[in-house]
C-alpha cells in the first residue's frame, strides 16, 4: 500500500502557488460522453431472481417499481436494461415536489409562438408551424409511436406530490395522451411534427393524439420515503434490491476496476462493511475508495477514509 510520504497524487497543495498539472484519469463511472455519442456502458450485476422480476415486467408491459437503499443500483438498472436490449438512450424524468405529469408529457411555448408569428408576419414570411413550439417531455417521448420501445427512468417517484402516482394511472394503463393545443387545430392541420425530449428530431402527431405502439420500458425508483396508493401498485411489478453482501461487493469491484485490484483492497472492503452496519453507505462509495487506493492514495491519512465512506443519513 502506498505510504503517506508519497504525495504524488496530491494535485491540489493548498499553498497558493499556481502550477500546471496533468489531470489523472477519471473513474469509469465519472467519464462523460461526447455529445451525440452513446453513454459508456458500465457493468451491472444483478441476481438471477431479480433479473426474473425485470423479465416479468418486460413480458407484461408493466412499469417496474424498484425500491431499495441508496447505492443498490436502482437508477443504473434502467441503463443496464436499455443497453442489453439495444433500446437506445434512456429517457430520464427526475421527480421532485413540483413535478407534474403534464410537464413530463409535453410543454407548449405559447409566448414563443406569439413572438415568432408576429415577427414572421412583419417580415412577410410564412408563419412557423405550431409543432416548433411543442416539445414532448421524457414520458411523452417514451409514449410516441415507434417500432421498438424506449426506456424511461422515473427517478425518485416518492419525492413527488402525493397525487402524482394517481395522475399517472390513465397514461400507464392506456398508453395515450392528448396535446390539447394540437387537438383544437382545424382539419387541414391535423398532422403536426413535434419536437422530442432527447433533441433527436420530431415525431408526427395526428389530431393531437399521442398513442404508443409499444409500451415503453419504464423503471420507477423509490427510496421508500412514503407509500404509494394501491391502484398504482397494482399496475406495477415490484422489485426490492437488497444491499449487496461481501461476495457481491467483491464481484462489483472486480467488474468495474478489474479482478486484480481485489488483492489490494480487502481492508477497505472490511471497513466498508463495518461502517455500513450501523447506517447507510452506498456501493459507489466503496468503488470511490478502491479507485483512490489504486491511484496511489493513502486512505489511512487522517480523515480521508471518513470523507469517502461517510454516512448518508443524519446531520452533515
Amino acid at each position: 500500500m502506498t505510504t503517506s510520504s508519497n504525495d504524488g497524487w496530491r494535485i491540489f497543495r493548498g499553498d497558493g502557488v499556481p502550477r500546471s498539472v496533468s489531470m489523472p484519469a477519471a473513474p469509469p463511472w465519472r467519464r462523460f460522453r461526447t455529445p451525440g455519442m452513446p453513454p459508456p456502458a458500465l457493468p451491472y450485476l444483478i441476481a438471477p431472481e431479480h433479473a426474473d422480476i425485470v423479465n416479468a415486467a418486460l413480458h407484461l408491459r408493466r412499469p417496474l417499481l424498484v425500491t431499495g437503499s441508496a447505492g443498490t443500483g436502482k437508477s443504473s438498472l434502467a441503463r443496464a436494461v436499455a443497453h442489453e436490449l439495444s433500446l437506445g438512450e434512456v429517457l430520464r424524468w427526475p421527480v421532485n415536489s413540483r413535478s407534474s405529469v403534464q410537464e413530463a408529457l409535453y410543454r407548449y411555448d405559447a409566448i414563443g409562438r406569439l413572438r415568432e408569428t408576429t415577427l414572421s408576419r412583419d417580415r412577410g414570411e410564412a408563419e412557423p408551424s405550431i409543432g416548433t413550439f411543442v416539445r414532448l417531455g421524457p414520458l411523452g417521448t417514451a409514449l410516441a409511436p415507434q417500432d421498438t420501445p424506449r426506456a424511461l427512468l422515473v427517478d425518485e417517484m416518492d419525492k413527488g406530490d402525493v397525487d402524482l402516482p394517481n395522475d399517472l394511472l390513465t397514461v400507464f394503463e392506456e398508453g395515450v395522451f392528448e396535446i390539447t393545443e394540437l387537438a383544437r387545430l382545424p382539419e387541414e392541420m391535423a398532422d403536426v411534427e413535434v419536437l422530442t425530449a432527447d433533441h433527436r428530431g420530431t415525431v408526427p402527431v395526428h389530431r393531437g393524439q399521442v398513442q404508443c405502439t409499444e409500451f415503453p420500458v419504464v423503471v420507477i425508483t423509490s427510496n421508500g420515503e412514503r407509500d404509494f396508493p394501491p391502484a398504482f401498485l397494482r399496475r406495477c411489478i415490484r422489485l426490492d434490491l437488497p444491499m449487496p453482501d461481501e461476495e457481491r461487493l467483491r464481484a462489483i469491484v472486480a467488474a468495474h476496476l478489474g479482478p486484480e485490484i481485489l488483492q489490494e483492497v480487502d481492508d477497505l472492503l472490511q471497513a466498508f462493511l463495518r461502517r455500513r452496519a450501523p447506517g447507510e453507505l452506498a456501493t459507489d462509495q466503496l468503488l470511490n475508495a478502491v479507485f483512490l487506493r489504486s491511484g496511489g492514495v493513502d486512505l489511512d491519512a487522517d480523515g480521508l477514509l471518513d470523507a469517502v465512506l461517510h454516512q448518508l443519513t443524519g446531520t452533515v
